[in-house]
């Protein structure tokens, strides 16, 4: 207790940008998000070459953005599970400078010694994360650590080539399990939310979160990406992957998506789960009929459409939420979700056209600049206070 009691006052005592790990690690990973896709357009046209190829640029996009956006995320929601104060403070910007230094150590492609001062960041978050759950007694989200923890291990593989490709797979497939797991309950439960205040008869309608039929899908969908990451051109792999792709798309379909199209903030996440049986499917294609469905497209639409617009649709509403605003999409996050889908619409067909360089380039410059978008709407209230609470009259 006086250990929580003594990172409160801490926390408190540091500026804004410190006081909670989604304020840093958003607006960093949202201007990263915004500058790599470009980056990797120009070094894919030949013009550049500051990625070194496609292997850095699925290292960027999975261990630079993605991580920063698991970290924002995961150090914000841990207090809610567990109880104990915020990581905040000096240890917060110790934790983002392992970030940015990792960023730099990899782009710089100084030789092996300075290379694996990327390595350093994941592991310190995955033993935070492990040290907070377990120090709040919150065995629930243990699953949520131990994917963090394969999220890291997975990095390290990564810079083995012999394993690269696998690496990279089961990053995808660790980040198909947590999406799967953790939306699973936020969209039904916010969607809950808003339809107990907006369309209260709606709600008995409702299906629960983390039903038995939630986890038999949850099971299946474990099974299919672990085969897909041992096995991926397996054809029996195929057949897995597009039966869990149905049976997420049963899993949205309960959840009613179609009541909240009047507020963006909540339908943006149906739309972002959306894009998960989406990809299965198509990654499941492309193992049983790969002479129509190109592997790329399914790639793009974990990338680009899942982790894309999942991301900022659990961007927006935490920052929103927990920076003292109120909890609505106004036109400027509502722009944001358009631009992502329609990037990463077109990176998938994109896909499907050999890489046609125009569609290649619209998709780019609509989904980095959905993300940049944020970048410069949130900028203010990620790096200010919150705004002063209103007395009543």
């Amino acid at each position: 207790m006086t250990e929580s009691l003594d990172r409160g006052a801490k926390r408190r005592s540091a500026p804004p940008i410190l006081q909670n790990a989604f304020r840093p690690f958003f607006l960093g990973g949202a201007i990263w998000a915004a500058l790599l896709v470009p980056l990797w357009i120009t070094e894919y046209l030949g013009w550049t070459g500051f990625l070194h190829g496609m292997t850095g640029h699925a290292h960027e996009m999975l261990y630079g953005f993605l991580a920063a956006i698991i970290c924002g995320f995961a150090l914000t929601a841990i207090p809610n599970w567990t109880g104990r104060a915020p990581v905040a403070g000096a240890g917060l910007a110790g934790l983002f400078a392992l970030w940015l230094v990792g960023r730099i150590a990899y782009l710089a492609d100084g030789g092996s010694w300075i290379g694996w001062l990327d390595h350093a960041f994941l592991p310190v978050l995955s033993s935070v994360v492990i040290r907070e759950i377990l120090a709040g007694k919150n065995w629930r989200n243990l699953p949520v650590a131990l994917l963090i923890g394969l999220f890291t291990l997975s990095h390290l593989a990564f810079h083995f080539p012999e394993f690269s490709g696998a690496a990279i797979r089961a990053t995808f497939a660790v980040t198909l399990l947590l999406i799967t797991l953790i939306g699973g309950r936020i969209v039904p439960s916010f969607t809950r939310n808003w339809l107990s205040q907006h369309q209260p008869a709606a709600v008995e309608g409702l299906a629960p979160p983390m039903q038995r039929f939630d986890k038999l899908m949850i099971g299946l969908t474990a099974i299919a990406v672990a085969g897909w990451t041992v096995f991926p051109y397996a054809v029996p792999t195929g057949p897995v992957m597009m039966a869990a792709g149905a049976g997420q798309f049963a899993r949205l379909a309960r959840w009613q998506g179609i009541r909240t199209l009047s507020e963006p903030l909540v339908w943006s996440l149906h739309a972002g789960f959306l894009w998960l049986p989406v990809s299965l499917a198509l990654t499941g294609a492309s193992i049983v009929l790969p002479g129509h469905v190109p592997a790329a497209a399914g790639l793009h639409a974990i990338a680009a459409g899942l982790i894309g617009s999942m991301t900022l649709a659990v961007m927006t509403r935490a920052s929103l939420g927990h920076t003292g605003r109120p909890r609505t999409a106004g036109r400027l996050t509502t722009l944001i979700y358009g631009l992502v889908h329609a990037g990463a619409v077109l990176r998938v067909i994109s896909a499907f056209q050999a890489n046609e360089p125009v569609l290649l380039m619209s998709a780019s410059v609509l989904w980095s600049g959905a993300f940049a978008l944020f970048a410069a709407g949130y900028a203010p209230m990620l790096w200010g206070a919150k705004p002063p609470v209103r007395a009543s009259a």
